[in-house]
């Protein structure tokens, strides 16, 4: 067994004694394979996991074992038949297979019951039967081909545990089995891996290196570990390169930067202590540090880009057991001290590669000062003693996986996400293309309900002082987008994006956060500048119905009312017993709408408010009262040619505000 050392693994097995539920849970995660024959496609038919989804409500389907034709919907119990959703129940048997490859074959080390090693043997001997002769197939987006499934990606994934179930079973195993497995199988899947891994940054072609590096490892084989490590984009290379300065993964997205990490990760546990470990790079560490700096006030991370619901939970045990045994951090114990608070520390990755006790204190994990992050492209401002938090993501363009909401913002407060990320839904639902990745359904700007193309803002002013920060940022779509190391699908609707410059200013300060935003806009386009806020809205004052488009994002708004918008307007949202008083100013006549569209997941609503002008340059404040007490009056605006006067009544006193549009410092007079 190449994954432990006789005197590790014996450790492994006293602290499994020590847990002795622990096996039957095991027994319980594998009962769709125990409890019926093995079953092993014969051709090419699984596709896309990501298929397995609801499109009426964007969930996953419930998948059964007992089901390959008839998956149903956990919300409403509807019964979905054919494509695409029986190709996906092959995939997730797939998985199934794979995962009891390495689970089971762990009992069979813990356990020597033969059940395990049979079942084990059974899956890899008919996967080594049929692999060699599966037609390669794909066309998922974005995504290479597969053989047993339709994405590179996934074949890695199942490789990577077919590779260590077989690790754990070699040695009962008869060389002819072993020959016909290592052969047909891991071969195989190692020589299609290397044969369709992209030339490219992505977190794939991490997963898809680490499993050829795995087979590299069980097989005794230097040439997969010389192109799984050392080639171009290859391990090191990704973990050189893939990272903005800070050491967020550039693809922009939180899971996206754990899933990546979970590549690595797999790779070093069986590389630790060889010339081809990289544990000795700071880029680990980077990456275990700063999603950390991320954290939400509620414990959880932004979901910004392509994170579907759930993701955005700090669960990520099976990362920082390994991380934490192996750098000895402090805040990487404080990290699963944290997710131990909601769970039993009885997990595969605590058993196997964790430290035996965890220390009884730790840091604070979730940080209470502000971050600006201008290399990853986000700031995240906070307020000491209080759960106050606005995110503003000023990101360089992070290719596939980014969402098209340059400048956006978040807001969480009062225990709840007033204006928050949606993430999305799973990439084979409808909603995930349609709604979710738009620019409409973000706190951001649109140009005629389509979509920003791709750009890298810029932050113009940073001032960080007792009393306040300033955050100036900008974007601007003219030129050429400097080349990604990355593939993504080409940009529409660029056209009518030419020459258009988005600047949005954060004042923020105690219990309140000022949002000043300035569109040019030289060809006098339909701009709308987008909130929503997971909150009732209560009239004031009152707009009328209007007619909406039925097509695109828009397909998703309903209940559209409009109203004439000039000067100041108080808005008043409501959450159960919280409220967000919210007062807009807008220097020129123009129109604000309000709807009602989908949250995350799509069975209940949220409320948009959509501002709509065509003014070749608009100016629009949002004040947003966070005091949680309706202590703060936007009283009067006054609108000068290089900055814009707030008159604000706070708690009865006066106060002017005046705030700059270009680089400068906000003065403020009591």
């Amino acid at each position: 067994m190449i994954q432990f050392s006789n005197s590790d693994f014996s450790t492994c097995k006293a602290r499994f004694q020590g847990h002795p539920g622990f096996i039957q849970a095991l027994r319980e995660d594998n009962h769709a394979i125990l409890s019926w024959p093995v079953l092993v496609p014969e051709t090419a038919i699984a596709t896309w996991n990501l298929y397995y989804f609801c499109p009426e409500h964007g969930v996953r389907l419930n998948w059964n074992r007992q089901s390959p034709d008839a998956h149903c919907c956990p919300v409403d119990g509807k019964i979905w038949r054919g494509q695409p959703w029986d190709g996906a129940w092959w995939r997730g048997l797939n998985g199934l297979n794979a995962k009891a490859c390495y689970q089971l074959g762990l009992l069979w080390q813990l356990t020597g019951d033969t059940e395990y090693l049979d079942k084990v043997r059974q899956i890899l001997l008919g996967y080594a039967k049929y692999y060699p002769d599966y037609e390669v197939h794909g066309g998922i987006p974005c995504n290479g081909p597969g053989k047993a499934n339709a994405q590179t990606l996934c074949e890695a994934n199942c490789h990577l545990e077919f590779a260590l179930g077989y690790d754990f079973i070699r040695d009962a195993l008869s060389h002819e089995e072993q020959r016909y497995i290592g052969q047909r199988l891991l071969r195989e899947g190692a020589d299609f891996l290397i044969a369709h891994r992209v030339r490219q940054l992505h977190n794939h072609e991490v997963k898809i290196s680490a499993t050829v590096g795995v087979i590299g490892l069980i097989l005794g084989d230097t040439d997969y570990l010389e192109f799984a490590v050392n080639s171009d984009y290859g391990l090191r290379y990704q973990l050189e390169h893939g990272l903005l300065d800070e050491g967020l993964w550039f693809e922009g997205s939180v899971h996206y930067h754990f899933y990546a990490l979970q590549g690595f990760c797999a790779f070093e546990k069986l590389a630790r202590g060889t010339r081809w470990s990289l544990l000795s790079l700071p880029g680990y560490q980077k990456m275990l540090d700063f999603p950390l700096d991320l954290l939400l006030p509620d414990g959880t991370f932004p979901p910004i880009n392509d994170c579907i619901t759930g993701q955005q939970a700090l669960t990520h045990s099976h990362i920082y057991e390994f991380f934490y045994a192996v750098y000895g951090k402090p805040r990487y114990g404080a990290v699963l001290h944290t997710i131990y608070q909601k769970q039993p520390r009885n997990n595969l990755d605590a058993l196997l590669y964790g430290v035996s006790i965890l220390p009884d204190t730790f840091p604070a994990l979730v940080p209470d000062e502000t971050l600006h992050a201008p290399g990853a492209g986000l700031t995240l401002l906070r307020q000491p003693g209080s759960d106050q938090a606005l995110l503003l993501k000023h990101a360089p363009f992070g290719g596939e996986h980014d969402h098209h909401d340059c400048l956006g913002i978040m807001l969480f407060n009062q225990g709840h996400h007033w204006l928050p990320d949606l993430g999305t839904t799973g990439y084979g639902a409808p909603a995930h293309y349609q709604y979710y990745k738009n620019s409409a359904t973000h706190n951001t700007l649109s140009i005629g309900r389509t979509n920003q193309p791709p750009a890298i803002p810029q932050v113009i002013n940073w001032q960080q002082e007792p009393a306040f920060c300033w955050l100036q940022t900008k974007v601007s779509w003219e030129g050429v987008l400097p080349p990604l190391d990355s593939h993504y699908p080409p940009a529409t609707d660029t056209e009518l994006w030419q020459g258009v410059v988005f600047r949005r200013n954060i004042l923020w300060l105690a219990g309140m956060a000022v949002d000043v935003v300035e569109v040019e806009n030289p060809h006098q386009q339909e701009l709308d500048f987008t909130l929503h806020v997971d909150a009732s809205l209560a009239e004031s004052p009152a707009g009328k119905a209007c007619q909406w488009p039925g097509q695109g994002v828009d397909a998703y708004f309903h209940s559209v009312t409009r109203r004439p918008f000039n000067g100041v307007m108080p808005l008043h949202f409501h959450h159960e017993d919280k409220q967000l008083p919210v007062w807009l100013a807008s220097e020129q006549e123009t129109a604000l709408y309000t709807a009602l569209a989908p949250a995350n997941p799509v069975t209940r609503n949220i409320s948009y408010l959509v501002v709509r002008s065509n003014q070749a340059r608009y100016h629009l404040i949002t004040l947003y009262d966070l005091s949680g007490r309706n202590s703060i009056s936007l009283i009067d605006v006054a609108w000068q040619p290089g900055s814009v006067a707030l008159h604000i009544n706070q708690c009865g006193a006066r106060q002017v505000m005046t705030l700059p549009w270009n680089k400068g410092t906000p003065q403020i007079i009591d």
